[in-house]
């Protein structure tokens, strides 16, 4: 086994120098970059926030942003993250007043039957609520219940919206109050379900100083008609009754959106729309300056394929990605039109479209997709460098958890505001090779290796040749001894 040690290490020493390569670091600073922007923060708090220009998304050479880069005054990459912002939850609250409808009981010496008498105008608004009762001679009548008609006054025929809470208002000649309400609900005056019962007060003191608890909330629904009795207390007949109206509408985050103009394609009637590469496009749509076109066509991109011998010239092939048509027609003095595409993220640095018949006046190319937001780690040395645009650069961005560990979404999107300066070029020269010349590339690679690990298993075998033809000429000569 000893004989074979030195191929161990010769096979080592030539792994070798390709492990301390690798393990060289590679140069980075805003210099190395082609485009770099002033960011500012007041400095006050550790993190902070920032959407990121379009121009980063314009000059990035790499669809996932692993060139993207943040550096202090001195030079210092900052940690950062990069996180997709989240819809906004609108919601608003509306109060309107709604009509009261006293419903009175009348106590009667022996039994009696009571029935609700009801009258409503066309479209369904109360005109009066009464109790009819038959039977013996009545000694006294009193509040038993309230009917409400959530339209109120002046809004009939408005679409009904849901409703979170009824807020009470007492009588003048009242100034404390207690009373537990069942609150019912109905949208046919036939069918009432409950939604409970609520405590209500109002408190008084002597320096006349109140508190009032006078709100009936409950989980937000639409209905057409209330009803309120009383389950503890005196009922009174309350001045104004309110109804809040609760509508939740989502709000996306903004877009941003870059138009570009026409160009020839490799072949005949294409039109080619040069993009950036680490554009997330969301959707696409096309810009038609004559006012009635219709447009079926195939959207897709061009594919470099690798020349059969080497000097020959470059050979394209069109790779269709989905069909559409597209249009823009006038009709009765309005406008319609094909719209926005979705595509959820989709990267292309070139856009092919392939009409099925020529066009006269080719349209444009609106490309529209949702920034990343930076959350970054401020070290109080700003203000700070934005840089983008390096080829090969290797993925700096972190996970959010290790830029700001333990903050929620809504602690994410209350963090200070950034401010990004105009964007910069520098004189910083890099070409992107083609499809076609990185395949190449990596197959001279490849072929490198194959060849190194064929010569080194040709030298092995020689060696371990003249190793065994030693032994035995070793114990031939034993032998003969």
């Amino acid at each position: 086994m000893p004989p074979f040690r030195p191929i161990w290490l010769l096979a080592l020493g030539l792994l070798a120098p390709g492990s301390r390569v690798a393990a060289v670091a590679q140069p980075d600073g805003a210099h190395l970059y082609t485009h770099v922007m002033q960011v500012t923060v007041s400095g006050k708090d550790g993190l902070a926030q920032l959407r990121l220009p379009k121009d980063v998304y314009l000059n990035a050479r790499s669809a996932e942003l692993n060139d993207l880069r943040l550096f202090d005054r001195r030079g210092a990459s900052i940690p950062f993250a990069l996180t997709t912002p989240q819809a906004q939850e609108n919601v608003s609250v509306r109060t309107v007043p709604v009509t009261i409808f006293p419903l009175t009981a009348e106590r009667r010496a022996g039994p009696a039957n009571a029935a609700l008498e009801i009258r409503s105008a066309a479209d369904g608004s109360l005109v009066s609520v009464n109790t009819r009762v038959s039977g013996n001679v009545p000694a006294s009548s009193q509040l038993s219940a309230l009917v409400l008609d959530m339209r109120g006054p002046g809004s009939a025929g408005a679409p009904a919206a849901p409703v979170s809470a009824l807020r009470l208002t007492l009588p003048k000649e009242l100034s404390n109050y207690s009373a537990r309400i069942e609150l019912e609900v109905s949208d046919d005056l036939k069918q009432w379900d409950s939604l409970g019962d609520s405590l209500v007060n109002w408190l008084t003191n002597a320096d006349t100083k109140s508190l009032a608890n006078d709100r009936i909330e409950f989980e937000p629904r639409a209905f057409r008609y209330a009803r309120l009795s009383w389950r503890e207390g005196t009922p009174v007949a309350f001045s104004a009754i309110e109804a809040e109206f609760r509508s939740q509408t989502a709000v996306a985050a903004p877009l941003d959106t870059v138009v570009i103009a026409p160009s020839p394609g490799k072949f005949a009637g294409d039109l080619a729309y040069p993009s950036a590469i680490a554009l997330p496009v969301r959707s696409l749509a096309l810009e038609f300056l004559q006012p009635n076109v219709v447009v079926p066509a195939v959207m897709g991109h061009y594919v470099e394929l690798p020349a059969i011998k080497k000097g020959q010239p470059k050979a394209w092939q069109f790779a269709p990605s989905f069909n559409a048509t597209f249009y823009r027609i006038t009709q009765a003095g309005r406008t319609r039109s094909s719209g926005e595409l979705e595509l959820h993220g989709a990267h292309a640095g070139e856009w092919v479209l392939r009409p099925q018949a020529a066009m006269a006046s080719p349209p444009s190319l609106r490309l529209s997709w949702q920034p990343a937001t930076m959350v970054f780690l401020g070290n109080g040395e700003g203000p700070y460098t934005l840089a983008v645009g390096r080829l090969g650069a290797p993925r700096a961005q972190l996970d959010i958890a290790r830029v700001a560990p333990a903050f929620s979404a809504p602690e994410l999107a209350a963090l200070e505001v950034a401010v990004a300066g105009p964007v910069r070029q520098q004189g910083v020269a890099q070409s992107a090779p083609g499809t076609a010349d990185l395949a190449g590339v990596a197959a001279q690679g490849r072929q490198m290796v194959l060849w190194a690990v064929l010569g080194l298993g040709i030298i092995v075998l020689g060696v371990m040749t003249k190793v065994l033809l030693g032994q035995m000429r070793h114990a031939d000569a034993e032998g003969t001894g």
